[in-house]
């Protein structure tokens, strides 16, 4: 009997250092990946009148990261983004326009022309970066980080056209990509900004 009582103790004993051991293979794990992954605070960009933006200035935001271009079907989405930046902007939430002509040359004014159709058209008064490419060999650095899973530690996935959104929570990783038709006050957006 006290055999058995034995065995069974010391059974448990190796099964507690067994799970414990996973679990501290599984945390050291989490650690690494989370080191490993980059934030966009480490990126500065230039706004649409030529100043230094550095993106660190958004720790402890939710950030929307949005490609436009003026002269695009979906360009009227400008309306839907205000409106939830207005909402939200109180709430540490920001939007960040990049302009880019990647398709179908839709975005082919200067940071002058950009701004001012922005404004007079559509009262923006979220941040508008300058012109960017978004794709193809002249990526921006920061679209690099934003569409390798290498980098962003989310996933893999390219800009398939104007007006994608890339979600970024507090501390500065990438969280979601809505693709460019999804209205930016979509339940699944808003309800991510609010939680």
């Amino acid at each position: 009997m006290k055999n058995v009582i034995c065995i069974i103790v010391l059974s448990t004993f190796i099964s507690c250092i067994g799970q414990s051991k996973k679990s501290e293979e599984i945390n050291i794990e989490s650690q690494k990946n989370s080191m490993m992954k980059e934030s966009i605070h480490q990126f500065k960009v230039k706004d649409i009148e030529g100043k230094e933006f550095d993106l660190a200035s958004l720790k402890g935001k939710k950030v929307m990261l949005v490609n436009t271009a003026s002269e695009c079907g979906l360009t009227p989405q400008y309306v839907q983004l205000q409106e939830l930046y207005t909402t939200f902007k109180e709430k540490n939430f920001v939007i960040i326009g990049f302009p880019a002509n990647n398709f179908g040359s839709q975005e082919p004014g200067s940071n002058v022309q950009i701004a001012t159709f922005c404004s007079k058209n559509y009262g923006v008064t979220f941040p508008m970066m300058e012109k960017i490419s978004v794709k193809g060999d002249d990526m921006n650095p920061l679209y690099q980080f934003l569409t390798q899973k290498s980098r962003n530690g989310l996933e893999d996935n390219e800009v398939k056209w104007n007006f994608q959104k890339y979600l970024i929570n507090k501390e500065g990783f990438l969280e979601k990509v809505i693709p460019p038709t999804t209205s930016p006050i979509d339940d699944e957006i808003v309800n991510w900004v609010k939680s």
